[in-house]
């Protein structure tokens, strides 16, 4: 097989890089291991800032999305017994995000994906790439019980944390920046109408606690709990207290309970690689960098560094000029690095140490406090929420 970009991973980077390729005259093969049903069902995240909802749109895959998000005016902070509304369109100029599950992107992408094109191979497990700073890569893939090759002009690599083409990247170009968290989150859906309008982020006595949704009958929960954390060493009825507790106030507010159709424990982590481009090899989304779920930046990078990689392979599509795709690993390690701060600031603020530091504890107070009475403040926290611009 040859092609002019070859796709490694079937998530929503990988489909919406195929799908703005397909738009714009450029044909690609996109790979990804898993089967369809996997892939459509997985769990991820569910808030997307306007630049991602605008990509959506301009890769013609976001009907369903603007029939059913739920789009958000600002978030909640809940500490010390009080709410304090954070409202995005006063402080940004009129920016938003969208609520629309991550599965419910991805669907809506393949289902385009499989009645237009270009190529989609489900179960077709990458397992090398080779020759990356040639002009004719080859990803050598199995499919249907049988070794193939794909020859490409270029690869990108959607292929995830664990995925085969980061690896490819030599060690001696290869640097990396990571930060483990001391926390985990355990997360639920449940089958119970959300208690709120909007996110609340709460910083609790017995740690953080954030309460979204999924739909107007789904609500999405998540708890810090200690690393090492099972999900069944947490009963149903010892979850619904614990975010109750949690997202306590002194006012008439209740939180509403359902059952609980799913329980996962995440661990939180920072990571960075760069470059996120070797010879004619380059990587987007987790493969490059993962931020903890706090700032909610993980999918919205990914559309992010996907649309570069799209308006670059456009430009060199109609002009023959490489000078975008040139430029894609520092235009796209700019926000990355912004995002991940962001995430990291969030994280620290809200999240109850380990080891009971007064001291941390006070400073964390102090920070959600300047939020909550400085419109400077606030602003900052909007304007990084919602997503800041696409380009340096």
């Amino acid at each position: 097989m040859r092609t002019t970009v070859g796709i490694i991973g079937g998530g929503p980077a990988g489909l919406l890089l195929a799908r703005l390729l397909h738009r714009t005259g450029i044909d690609c093969v996109l790979l990804e291991g898993r089967d369809r049903a996997y892939v459509e069902h997985r769990q991820r995240a569910g808030m997307l800032e306007q630049g991602t909802v605008d990509a959506l749109d301009e890769a013609g895959a976001a009907e369903r999305l603007h029939a059913e998000g739920l789009v958000h005016q600002g978030i909640e902070l809940r500490f010390d017994g009080e709410r304090h509304h954070i409202d995005f369109p006063t402080l940004t100029g009129g920016r938003t995000v969208t609520i629309y599950a991550q599965t419910e992107i991805v669907k809506d992408l393949v289902a385009l994906q499989l009645a237009e094109g270009p190529p989609l191979l489900f179960e077709a497990e990458a397992l090398a790439i080779e020759k990356p700073e040639s002009t004719s890569p080859v990803v050598r893939f199995v499919h249907e019980g049988r070794e193939q090759t794909l020859t490409c002009d270029w690869v990108v690599g959607c292929d995830g944390f664990h995925g085969i083409s980061r690896d490819t990247f030599p060690d001696a170009v290869s640097h990396s920046y990571e930060r483990d968290y001391p926390y985990s989150w355990l997360g639920i859906l449940a089958d119970v109408a959300p208690s709120c309008e909007e996110l609340i982020y709460a910083r609790g006595q017995g740690g953080f606690a954030l309460h979204s949704m999924r739909s107007p009958h789904v609500s999405r929960l998540y708890l810090q709990v200690p690393n090492g954390t099972e999900a069944d060493d947490w009963p149903d009825d010892r979850i619904w207290d614990e975010l109750s507790a949690r997202f306590a106030i002194d006012a008439d507010w209740t939180l509403r309970r359902g059952p609980i159709t799913a329980k996962s424990v995440t661990p939180m982590r920072s990571y960075v690689h760069e470059p996120m481009r070797h010879g004619r090899l380059l990587l987007a989304g987790d493969a490059a960098h993962i931020v903890p779920p706090t700032g909610a930046k993980g999918l919205n990078l990914a559309v992010s560094d996907v649309r570069v990689l799209g308006r670059a392979f456009a430009e060199l599509h109609r002009t023959g000029s490489e000078e975008l795709l040139d430029a894609y690993s520092r235009i796209c390690l700019a926000r990355v690095w912004q995002a991940t701060r962001f995430s990291y600031d969030m994280t620290k603020m809200l999240h109850a140490q380990p080891d009971g530091d007064a001291f941390e504890s006070r400073l964390q107070l102090a920070r959600l406090r300047r939020i909550a009475a400085s419109r400077h403040a606030a602003a900052e926290l909007a304007a990084n929420y919602t997503g800041l611009p696409l380009m340096p």
